[in-house]
């Protein structure tokens, strides 16, 4: 599968959102686009710690994650990646984009200086959970969240 990895435009946004919303997990915390997300699109992309990349396939967006460089006092001040919000496609889900787009984020954290990349999913995702570890990805950390109203 032929794909090209950009940096999201505010014209890809509501593919992008569309994309984060297919499923039955991240629906409701995402809802449908509005200007929540035009303003956090602008902050991602007014940061230069934050990208929003897409994958585009034949003129169309495929794919999208976020990749936030964290700078850090441990690991000796290294830097690490954080991938977020991957998604892909209903209909492409399967056919190796996911893959690829992980070794683009992994090849743009080395070329950051990032000397670790992290992610979080959801304890319910089983399959992404068995698609990092064939990534060589390490379940290392147990993580918390505390939602703020």
């Amino acid at each position: 599968m032929s794909v090209e990895f950009r940096t999201a435009s505010i014209e890809d946004l509501p593919a992008i959102v569309a994309m984060i919303a297919d499923d039955s997990i991240a629906a409701d915390r995402t809802g449908t686009y509005g200007p929540e997300h035009r303003a956090a699109f602008e902050a991602i992309t007014a940061d230069p710690n934050n990208e929003l990349i897409v994958a585009e396939r034949d003129g169309e967006v495929v794919g999208t994650m976020q990749l936030t460089c964290i700078p850090g006092i441990s690991r000796r001040g290294a830097l690490r990646m954080q991938i977020e919000a991957v998604r892909i496609t209903a209909a492409l889900r399967g056919h190796g984009l996911g893959r690829k787009m992980m070794e683009w984020a992994v090849e743009r954290a080395r070329e950051r200086g990032c000397a670790v990349v992290q992610l979080t999913t959801d304890k319910r995702r089983r399959d992404a959970h068995r698609f990092y570890d064939s990534l060589g990805f390490v379940a290392s950390h147990e993580g918390y969240k505390l939602v703020l109203d």
